[in-house]
């Protein structure tokens, strides 16, 4: 068989030089197509849902939010396991998809199930979905290099206006921000001052929450004209909270700020950021979409942050915290490194032996070929290019010209037995 197929070859060798062309740009093409990271993606094909209950206990949520999820998802198609967990205040539920299930039908599925499994739920308790990513989907960690700005106004800064921009590059799932104080509106109320006008707290909670908001109206005619009635009131300032009324005692009316103080602070925090010992940061951790092009997405992210360091105030600044990018160029690297040291290697050993740079030609052009095929292979099982696989291929290079040196090696000992016998 194998020397049938040596002859066929023989005969057809413009074939098999098409055919060898073919393949090398067929795989040209799967290398750019091929995701580009550093770490294999390792982790369970899952499905997060979570869900936030302020102020509840981990039994709490355990009894009255995680328990009637996971009972209620089990039965989804493909499913291996159901796992959660419970925290103050926050759940976790996560589904374990077979590894072949698409992860954008399982996240269909479980959204599917959660509309129904949401009625068993406490009254205002939404679950989400987490990110589509994956364990090892935070390619880039940045913060705001920005003195003299508060931590609440970076963290404002962050909120609504970097995050938002950088959500819009394609490949990313989410930005996370972090550090900093979230901006709010905290109204302090005396109960003593509660008692003496004789006003519930429910009333006052109820009073700024209906005070905080945009109401509408018809719309009427008049000479001809038509005019939409609308009413504005939303808060823009701590005096709005404070003129807020709750009652009338006597006709005379009782504002917020005859019961409380009213003043601008942060959200209660459960930690801080700190980097490198300096003080505290303020920044955002990018994490990719399930399947993406690590590399390809954290040069597109670098290029938006361009784009909107234009909008900052002046002074402040990107600082990258943490980039991906550097581990995947120096893995690429090292295999192009590989592949030129084997081909210089190949080349004075086949030459020295044989004397021939023919028989080494022919032997090097095996390498570029056979792994640009070997990345088509990557693509169709779903395999990116990270330090696993490039490092295979790399000790793999060893074992690709083995065969062309014992080949030519072979081709030309018979060759000079032939001239032998010729001569005689």
């Amino acid at each position: 068989m194998i020397n049938k197929l040596i002859s066929l070859s023989l005969k057809n060798r413009y074939l098999v030089l098409l055919s060898a062309i073919v393949l090398f740009a067929w795989g040209a093409y799967s290398v750019k197509e091929n995701p580009i990271d550093a770490i294999p993606d390792l982790s369970e094909n899952q499905v997060i849902v979570f869900t936030e209950w302020q102020g509840r206990s981990p039994q709490i949520m355990e009894d009255q939010v995680t328990y009637p999820l996971v009972s209620n998802l089990q039965g989804i198609p493909k499913v291996k396991a159901i796992r959660a967990t419970s925290m103050f205040g926050m759940s976790f539920v996560y589904i374990v998809f077979d590894d072949k299930a698409d992860v954008y039908w399982a996240r269909s599925r479980v959204l599917e199930r959660l509309n129904y499994a949401q009625r068993l739920l406490p009254q205002g308790i939404t679950p989400t979905l987490g990110p589509d990513g994956t364990g090892v989907g935070h390619i880039l960690w940045y913060t705001l290099d920005a003195k003299g700005i508060d931590l609440g106004e970076q963290r404002a800064l962050q909120d609504w206006y970097v995050k938002l921009g950088l959500q819009t590059v394609p490949g990313v799932s989410e930005v996370a921000s972090f550090g900093g104080f979230e901006k709010q509106y905290q109204v302090t109320i005396d109960p003593q001052k509660l008692n003496y006008y004789n006003i519930p707290l429910s009333q006052v909670l109820k009073a700024v929450k209906s005070n905080n908001n945009d109401v509408g109206g018809r719309k009427f005619e008049m000479n001809g004209t038509g005019y939409i009635v609308r009413g504005l009131g939303y808060i823009k300032s701590l005096q709005d909270v404070e003129n807020i009324s709750i009652g009338t005692i006597n006709t005379v009316a009782v504002k917020v700020k005859d019961i409380a103080t009213v003043q601008m602070g942060g959200d209660l925090r459960l930690g801080i950021f700190d980097q490198n010992g300096e003080g505290e940061a303020v920044g955002g951790i990018v994490v990719m979409r399930y399947g993406e092009n690590a590399d390809k997405v954290i040069h597109s992210v670098k290029d938006k942050m361009k784009d909107i360091e234009k909008g900052f105030p002046p002074g402040v600044k990107f600082k990258i915290a943490y980039d991906r990018s550097e581990l995947i160029e120096n893995a690429i690297g090292s295999v192009k490194h590989t592949l030129i040291e084997e081909m210089i290697t190949v080349s004075v050993i086949v030459i020295l032996f044989l004397f021939s740079w023919r028989s080494a030609l022919s032997i090097i052009i095996q390498i570029p070929i056979t792994i640009a095929a070997s990345f088509i292979l990557l693509n169709a099982f779903g395999i990116t290019s990270n330090i696993m696989s490039l490092t295979g291929i790399a000790l793999a290079i060893g074992v690709i010209v083995d065969n062309g040196i014992v080949m030519v090696e072979n081709s030309h000992r018979n060759l000079a037995i032939a001239q032998e016998k010729e001569k005689l």
